[in-house]
Parts: C-alpha cells; structure tokens; sequence
C-alpha cells in the first residue's frame, strides 16, 4: 500500500535529504546518473520547506590509513575518493540545493548511516521531530540505512517514491518493494505532489 496513511503531516515533520552531493553528480567516479533526474523534485520539497530541511553529507576519511576495518578494502578499490585526492567541491551540495543553505541545515557524516554518533537523533528530539520525510540517493544504500536507523529510533518515516534514487533500477525496485510490503507500519512511500499537497506548514 501506498499513499500517506497516517495523517498530514505538521510541526513535527523535517525533510531528511540524503547525500544529493556533487560526489554523486555528472562526472565522478560515484555518479548516479538518476541524481540529475531526480533533482527538480527535490529542490521543489526544499524550497517549500527549507527551514525544516538537513541535508546529510557523505565524507570520505581523509586518507587510507584513517579509513577502519572493511572501510580499508572499500577504499582501496576508489582511492580517488578518499579526501586526501578528491576536490573539496565535489563534497558540496548540488548548486540548486546548496543556495537553501542557511535556513536548511547540513550534516556531515562518514558512513551510510547518519545515526551512530547520535548528533542527529539529538538534534531532532530537541526540535520536537517525530515524522522524517525522506529523498536523496542512493535507495538501497545511504537512503535504506537512513531509514532503518529513523525506524529503530521510532520515527515516522515518509518516502518521497519520485524523489530517491539509485544507479541500479533492480536493486532501485527491490527496495521500494521492501519498504512498502515489510515496513508497513513505519514507513510510507508518497510522490511529490501528495506530501506537498498534504504537508503545508
């Protein structure tokens, strides 16, 4: 099932923008060719709601020798990515994005995940945050750890379905598969113009 099911939401609500970097834009090693596509959508939820928007980041460690454990192999494999060779400017926002910056927010992080250091979770709990409306990239991978750390912590989770994105469309639909048939409860996949429609504070 899909569609909001669980009220508009409100006060309570926050857009969590997933790693929609240049990192993962035209040109880079990482690029996921679906960003571009999905972009407009994005930029729309965050001009809408820019003060109630984070953005996440994803940094990779400055050098090999500060990458840990099976981060060792993974880094050795795109050593290009590793800060001590990358341009800064390709670990900043996607320019139709980054001008929302301030009132939106950035948060910076070395995983997929956003949640293990519990600056995020702390940062919502004392803006009254309960409901995260998500977008960003990819699916399977930053946005599926993003939205099992939201659901573990008790979160309501809104999946913007026009607004993520991945460079593998298999991988893409077996996990919006996942999350509309086993996270019934806890999440809800919505497209744009719904939770625009819905969310109007």
């Amino acid at each position: 099932m899909t569609g909001i099911r669980f009220g508009a939401p409100g006060t309570e609500a926050l857009h969590l923008c997933v790693d929609m970097q240049r990192l993962f834009g035209p040109g880079s090693s990482w690029a996921v060719p679906w960003m571009e596509k999905i972009l407009p959508a994005v930029a729309e939820l965050t001009e809408a709601h820019a003060a109630r928007t984070i953005f996440t980041r994803f940094i990779p460690p400055a050098d090999q020798g500060a990458a840990i454990g099976s981060w060792t192999r993974y880094y050795a494999v795109w050593p290009q990515m590793l800060r001590d060779r990358l341009p800064p400017e390709w670990l900043e926002l996607a320019p139709p994005l980054a001008r929302h910056v301030p009132p939106a927010r950035l948060f910076d992080k070395q995983l997929y995940s956003p949640w293990p250091d519990g600056r995020l979770d702390g940062f919502l709990r004392r803006a009254g945050i309960s409901t995260l409306i998500v977008t960003g990239g990819e699916t399977e991978v930053c946005v599926l750890a993003t939205v099992l750390g939201a659901i573990d912590r008790g979160y309501r989770v809104i999946l913007v379905s026009d607004a993520v994105c991945s460079s593998a469309d298999p991988s893409h639909d077996a996990a919006m598969q996942i999350y509309e048939s086993r996270f019934g409860q806890q999440v809800e996949t919505a497209p744009l113009a719904e939770l625009l429609d819905q969310w109007r504070v």
